[in-house]
């Protein structure tokens, strides 16, 4: 494994802070704008996603969080409670289930990623900034 050089690791750290800063914005705006965890705004994300594919099953989504499979079901719990999602059974097999986006979850993904999408447009500059000192 190469060694690191001094401003290697001013360049890592530099990237994580961005990152952080990114994500700070978002945990602060979903709390904010619409009382969700990012979990649950990154659940939101994927099934919107996979919509056009047929769905998004709750191991699938569990593997796009990176959880385990019972915190996914929490995850999915809780925005079937706020009407966000449903679980619509799948033809092929009635014990599986598909997660699907309700209308007003389809209105919500869509005026949060819209803020996220414009917040790391006004972000870039810096962030791929940050990439370029790292592939060097």
């Amino acid at each position: 494994m190469p060694r690191l050089e001094p401003g290697d690791y001013e360049a890592l750290a530099n990237f994580r802070y961005l990152l952080r800063k990114f994500l700070r914005f978002s945990k602060d705006f979903l709390s904010a704008e619409s009382h969700l965890s990012p979990e649950q705004y990154e659940a939101l994300l994927a099934i919107k996603m996979f919509a056009s594919s047929g769905g998004l099953s709750i191991s699938q989504l569990s593997e796009r969080l990176q959880v385990r499979h019972h915190s996914a079901v929490s995850i999915v719990d809780r925005l079937v409670e706020r009407k966000l999602i449903t679980r619509t059974p799948v033809r092929s097999d009635r014990r599986r289930r598909f997660l699907e986006l309700t209308l007003q979850g389809h209105k919500l993904i869509e005026e949060l990623a819209s803020a996220h999408r414009q917040e790391i447009r006004a972000r870039s500059g810096e962030i791929i900034e940050a990439l370029e000192r790292l592939r060097k």
